[in-house]
């Protein structure tokens, strides 16, 4: 069996879960790895085949997406040549985690595909969103267009949708609270992150940040550069994560234990949705909208929060289904 798995290279999330399916899809037969998107810090161990341009979201510094940017890296002549090019007839399962240019090869030649991926959860109404209207509900609709959805989300909101898939590393850290808290905010420049958290005094702030490649400390705030295995142990051992309205990290520390308080970034519909998500789950928000930041952070570290989530090591599961009422024979 020849399997395609594209994958969607915008942020860390796609990449991470990417890191668990691969291993079990080659279980099945050749895997062809596919990435589009060039702002992801994690990488995958095994080869890809296919590396794309793709349409990219550019992180920003000041909180939401930098559109002209982001509209700059567009190229549609190269996004056209590039699905005219691959050959997804070939391939007897098309697995999509939100990759445009396999999605719409397949749509344009006719080919089924199946999305395996958060964005997925959204084709059911009965997902948690904001009332609002928003570009962003087209753009999450007609991005990645496939026939067959698999999603994930914070809770089983639809048939179709199961809990996050949670790395096999992070299952297996020891989590502990050493008083520290997390902090990876993409869209914010670490030296607006430094200047905000210093005014909360004898607290230890860990900062991952894209934005520098150096290492530094200002007062009570350590920045450093992306690093995966760096940012794992910080997150095993703190006390909280505050993070942006993404899906995968919120999962991860939920699944640990960890505090958690999230910043969606502006203009960016899924995140909003994530948040509003856990918002309904008792989780606590700092809405784009919203600029007194600090008394809510302030707030967040001094009290308590409980909650307990289950996230069962369900994906070895979830493709063997898939694979077996979606694959070509």
């Amino acid at each position: 069996m020849k399997i395609l798995y594209a994958i969607q290279g915008t942020g860390n999330g796609h990449i991470s879960r990417a890191r668990e399916i691969i291993p079990l899809l080659q279980k099945y037969g050749e895997v062809d790895i596919l990435v589009s998107g060039t702002q992801a810090d994690v990488k995958l161990s095994q080869p890809v085949k296919y590396q794309l341009h793709g349409f990219s979201f550019i992180f920003g510094k000041k909180g939401g997406v930098d559109h002209f940017k982001t509209w700059l890296s567009m190229n549609l002549f190269r996004f056209r040549k590039d699905m005219k090019q691959i050959p997804v007839k070939d391939y007897n399962l098309i697995v999509n985690d939100f990759e445009p240019v396999s999605a719409w090869a397949c749509k344009l030649q006719g080919v089924e595909c199946v999305s395996l991926s958060h964005q997925a959860a959204f084709k059911s109404k009965k997902v948690p969103r904001p009332k609002t209207i928003d570009w962003g509900k087209v753009i999450l609709s007609h991005y990645a267009p496939t026939k067959y959805h698999i999603g994930f989300h914070f809770d089983r909101y639809d048939t179709f949708i199961h809990t996050p898939v949670i790395r096999a590393e992070i299952r297996s850290l020891k989590s502990e609270n050493l008083g520290h808290y997390t902090v990876y905010l993409p869209a914010i420049d670490d030296k607006r992150l430094v200047k905000l958290l210093i005014q909360i005094p004898g607290v230890k702030w860990q900062v991952f940040s894209k934005h520098n490649k150096e290492a530094y400390q200002e007062e009570n705030v350590f920045v450093e550069p992306v690093n995966n295995e760096k940012f794992n142990k910080s997150l095993a051992t703190c006390e909280g994560l505050l993070t942006g309205g993404g899906f995968e990290g919120p999962s991860e520390a939920l699944y640990l234990g960890k505090k958690l308080l999230v910043a969606p970034m502006r203009f960016q519909f899924e995140q909003q949705c994530n948040a509003y998500a856990l918002k309904q789950l008792g989780l606590p928000v700092i809405w784009g909208s919203n600029k007194k930041w600090l008394p809510i952070i302030k707030d967040w570290v001094s009290n308590p929060q409980k909650h307990q989530f289950d996230f069962p090591d369900e994906t070895a599961q979830i493709i063997d289904d898939m694979v077996k009422k979606y694959a070509r024979v």
